[in-house]
């Protein structure tokens, strides 16, 4: 424990000094095959020289200047996210996925006071979610374990438990529903499409929002740059953050609603400066061309495969496995295990993350290999031959 910090994390005693492709490396050298990819955000891996050229690049002109004044960049990035997402939407830049969270709670209420003659102003959450850590997306966040110690919260959050649900109790104070297609911090849980698309067609006739949190989920985690686009639906407001610069801090809300925030009605000091967007148009760039080559949909299947083989051979750990594209989780029996086989893998050189109180979560980065995912499944293994307790 480092004096100087504040305790807030359980780290892990290791510290990672380099990395290259998938592959990370620690201050002896021992190298590590990494399934967690930064919690979703190194989509790029580590060291692509891409990215640092572009990186140094841009160090020698501008990094900040602020959004007082144009920012090139940043309208290049919002045009190419737009295009990626085939929506017919607008941007805004943060820093974080619960930024990006709080911008769309924001735009969701001023919605809902302009937009109907009684204000509307409650947005449903599902259980299990999880949105951020600020004040807002933290009641926004469907978990009461989380909230102790931090009231009193803004007003105007209410839970379901499933979508089901989340239907049921929309009313006339209702002004739409947030959701994760696949929860991250709530065991990897995939939402069933056929209920998705009943509650968005619920929504548009009640002219009420839907809410997608793609902070996990977007920038090709799922195989499509979007999640929402597999499932076939068109959201009113969609956030994004983790994958889009590949390790610089980035956030972006877009939305549909081109008319509801004005002048000063939001912003940010350090959003989509130069620094971050050049490097984001440079990531997505590398990322489309990735997709198309075909070479993503190839590995997603050897990864799917891959952990399939665990559930098959493994029963007596395993469950099932959860997710969809490198976004997936081992459900085990015992939750005891969960601690102890992150433990071993990390010990056997791979990184893997936990999802809830049993799931072995896996969020590699987009461009991983089929050798590093071989090699890192086979680490992950050995992890299984000792007494699990």
């Amino acid at each position: 424990m480092n004096k100087y910090i504040l305790p807030l994390y359980n780290r892990l005693d290791i510290a990672f000094i380099k990395g290259k492709k998938s592959v990370l490396f620690d201050e002896n050298k021992k190298d590590y095959i990494d399934f967690a990819s930064g919690v979703g955000v190194n989509s790029l891996g580590y060291a692509n020289k891409k990215v640092v050229k572009t990186i140094e690049k841009q160090a020698k002109k501008v990094l900040h200047t602020s959004n007082i004044y144009r920012i090139k960049p940043q309208e290049e990035c919002a045009k190419k996210i737009v295009e990626l997402s085939t929506y017919d939407m607008q941007c805004f830049f943060c820093n974080s996925g619960a930024e990006a969270n709080e911008t769309a709670i924001k735009l969701a209420r001023k919605y809902g006071n302009v937009r109907f003659k009684a204000p509307k102003y409650k947005i449903i959450t599902i259980k299990n979610s999880f949105h951020g850590r600020t004040i807002a997306t933290l009641k926004a966040t469907a978990q009461e374990d989380k909230h102790k110690y931090f009231a009193p919260y803004p007003d105007g959050f209410v839970y379901a438990n499933d979508i089901n649900e989340a239907i049921s109790m929309i009313d006339d104070t209702t002004v739409g529903v947030m959701l994760e297609l696949i929860q991250g911090e709530g065991g990897i849980f995939m939402q069933d499409i056929f209920q998705v698309q009943r509650l968005e067609r619920i929504l548009k006739e009640k002219k009420l929002l839907l809410i997608i949190d793609e902070v996990q989920t977007g920038v090709y985690r799922s195989g499509n740059f979007l999640i929402s686009q597999y499932f076939g639906i068109k959201p009113d407001i969609v956030t994004l953050a983790k994958g889009l610069a590949s390790g610089i801090p980035i956030g972006v809300m877009m939305t549909s609603l081109k008319d509801i925030f004005t002048f000063g009605d939001h912003g940010s000091t350090f959003g989509g400066n130069h620094l971050s967007t050049t490097v984001c148009n440079k990531v997505l760039k590398i990322l489309e061309k990735y997709s198309n080559s075909g070479k993503l949909s190839e590995n997603i299947k050897y990864f799917n495969s891959c952990l399939q083989y665990f559930t098959d051979k493994y029963p007596n750990i395993f469950l099932q496995k959860n997710g969809w594209g490198f976004m997936q989780g081992l459900v085990l029996k015992n939750e005891n295990d969960l601690s102890n086989i992150v433990n071993l893998a990390l010990k056997n050189g791979v990184l893997v993350l936990k999802s809830g109180k049993n799931i072995i979560r896996f969020l590699p980065p987009i461009i991983i290999s089929k050798k590093e995912i071989k090699e890192g499944f086979k680490r992950f293994e050995k992890s299984l031959q000792k007494p699990i307790n």
